[in-house]
């Protein structure tokens, strides 16, 4: 029973890993597309925050510091996407896809700039555990036998040594689910993002509505991008997102562009990440053949497919039931 309990801790831990850096690029992609702004650049954003929280948490110990940067840094990024499609009026989808390639290069070429390598050196201290020291402190006040119980079970280990970033991405969800349906700003986000010349006629800024929400995805993702290199790892590498900016698209598809949606969308891809880590290599097909024990192991690469087959699983059955904002992609021209 108790191998049990250890095993689902060791799942949902690396549940808990794995989700916050997609939910915060979920949640900023919610921002822009209710403004009618589509933001594939999301991948670049991660990108450019991972590598930016890994620098600054090099060079300064201070990983919240590191943290912030990281969002700044996905904010500009995001800024250079507002001008090229809100300003300039350019196509969406190429737009995001040049700040993706953006993001790549500039990256790399920084990091060369910085550590002659393609690769940072490792973060001098990564973002707290803030329920680790509950943990600690619960096991010491507990009467007797229940705490020498709790200590002793691998299971409240696992759950509690959480890093900071996840409790404030579910927490995130709370906060933009109240600012788009319980806010003056999140009504006149919406109608941005469903008829643009009807909130222009109403008095709304619908030029600065989208750049702000643009911004505010890029800041997020930033924050995706450097839960990655201040709290699942300790340094960046160019093949460190791999693809978590899409899947984070696919998470707001299937939440049906609601932040609540999305947060089920991330935690079932999340959950996917953290089931590719636990399966490992020693995955196997066990079963008994003509009273022989039959062992076949499952190919490594078949494992790191997982959460891809279910992004194109959860595209397939869902993209088609999803409704977005009317205006969501169709550049907005003010009549004179």
């Amino acid at each position: 029973m108790n191998q049990v309990l250890i095993t689902i801790g060791v799942i949902l831990n690396a549940t808990l890993m794995y989700t916050p850096p997609l939910l915060f690029a979920a949640l900023g992609s919610c921002f822009s597309e209710k403004s009618g702004v589509v933001n594939i650049g999301l991948e670049g954003m991660i990108v450019i925050g991972a590598f930016t929280g890994a620098a600054v948490g090099h060079f300064v110990d201070a990983p919240w510091l590191a943290f912030l940067c990281a969002g700044l840094a996905g904010g500009l990024l995001a800024l250079l996407h507002a001008f090229a499609t809100v300003t300039c009026q350019a196509d969406q989808t190429i737009s995001g896809t040049a700040i993706n390639f953006l993001a790549s290069g500039l990256s790399v070429y920084i990091c060369f700039l910085l550590f002659r390598t393609s690769e940072t050196m490792p973060v001098k201290s990564k973002l707290p555990r803030i329920f680790n020291d509950l943990f600690v402190w619960l096991g010491n006040n507990l009467p007797e036998g229940a705490a020498k119980l709790f200590r002793q079970n691998g299971f409240f280990d696992l759950v509690f040594n959480t890093y900071a970033s996840a409790y404030i991405a579910f927490l995130l969800v709370i906060v933009v689910w109240y600012v788009f349906y319980r806010t003056r700003f999140g009504l006149r986000l919406r109608a941005v993002g469903e008829h643009p010349r009807a909130a222009d006629t109403l008095g709304v800024n619908v030029t600065l509505v989208r750049y702000l929400c643009v911004i505010l995805s890029g800041i997020l993702a930033g924050f995706g991008g450097a839960s990655i290199t201040l709290a699942t790892v300790s340094a960046f590498r160019p093949t460190i997102v791999v693809g978590q900016g899409f899947i984070a698209i696919a998470a707001v598809i299937f939440g049906n562009f609601k932040p609540q949606g999305a947060m089920l969308g991330c935690i079932l891809f999340g959950f996917c990440n953290g089931l590719r880590v636990v399966l490992g290599s020693d995955a196997k097909i066990s079963f008994t053949l003509f009273e022989k024990a039959v062992n076949i192991p499952i190919p490594v690469n078949i494992i790191s497919m997982i959460p891809y087959v279910v992004t194109i699983i959860t595209l397939v059955l869902f993209v088609g039931r999803a409704r977005g904002p009317a205006a969501n992609g169709k550049p907005y021209i003010k009549s004179k």
